[in-house]
């Protein structure tokens, strides 16, 4: 059944499951902290390629849950969700145990002050499919265009991922994926190079950790995108791997074209 929603301009939307239907996002307060003034600049340009507000409407976001963010990176969408969470949830950031990630997490977390009161900081172990964060523990874990480099890791990494993610979350808690879509027809030998997923790898690494895919969007999809770059997705913004290089046209297009997933943990 496909069901369209115009409230917030969202493309068309895949429902799947009625199990994913709980108490809906707060729209008012994802709004409020995508408006916040301490975002930056840089970080506000980027909302037109990543429809923060959508996408975490979408996933189902309130200001009182334990949200678990993996590899949060530079804290892009950490400066959205630690904010949200200070006062009434928990923020957590998650990476992969390793001296260098922990520490820049610590980092990233400390560099929020009063603004992400209460966020903490946890590690995951994909040999052992663990996790610091208590099991049943999570309403929501997401993670923005990470899975590529579990995929690039090699081995059982994503597969570890996965399973962690899925003990941490509660019964019927989200999982929520926004990556670089690669289209089911092409070489899946991309997958290991050019950070572009099929829709199909990321749906088999969750069911087979316990996962069912609840609903699908193409609110980050990007019809302009290819997927065939010399130089994969850093090809493109905010990356632009080959510099000045045909610089005008890799911003004509934007940033990738994405798939956005989200998963639950059956009750």
């Amino acid at each position: 059944m496909r069901v369209r929603n115009f409230g917030l301009g969202l493309l068309p939307l895949l429902a799947l499951s009625s199990a994913a239907i709980a108490r809906p996002a707060d729209v008012t307060a994802i709004k409020a902290a995508v408006a916040d003034t301490h975002r930056t600049d840089a970080e506000t340009h980027r909302d037109q390629y990543r429809h923060p507000v959508e996408t975490l409407t979408f996933f189902g976001l309130r200001p009182d849950q334990t949200v678990v963010e993996f590899n949060p990176g530079g804290g892009w969408y950490t400066a959205i969700l630690a904010p949200m969470l200070s006062a009434h949830g928990h923020y957590i950031g998650l990476v992969i145990h390793g001296e260098k990630a922990e520490a820049s997490l610590a980092k990233l977390i400390a560099a929020g002050g009063d603004r992400y009161h209460g966020a903490t900081a946890a590690t995951l172990d994909p040999a052992s499919a663990s996790s610091t964060v208590p099991d049943n523990s999570a309403d929501e874990v997401l993670t923005f265009r990470n899975v590529h480099n579990l995929i690039m890791a090699g081995g059982d990494t994503a597969n570890g991922a996965f399973k962690a993610w899925f003990r941490m979350l509660k019964p019927g808690g989200v999982l929520g994926v926004v990556d670089h879509h690669l289209p089911e027809s092409a070489d899946s030998a991309a997958e290991q190079k050019s950070g572009y997923l099929k829709r199909s790898t990321v749906v088999r690494l969750a069911e087979a950790a316990g996962f069912r895919l609840a609903a699908e969007s193409a609110i980050n999809a990007n019809p302009a995108d290819p997927h065939d770059w010399p130089k994969g997705v850093w090809t493109l913004p905010p990356v632009l791997e080959l510099g000045d290089q045909d610089r005008a046209k890799y911003l004509a297009i934007g940033e990738s074209d994405r798939m956005t997933l989200k998963f639950v943990k059956p009750k």
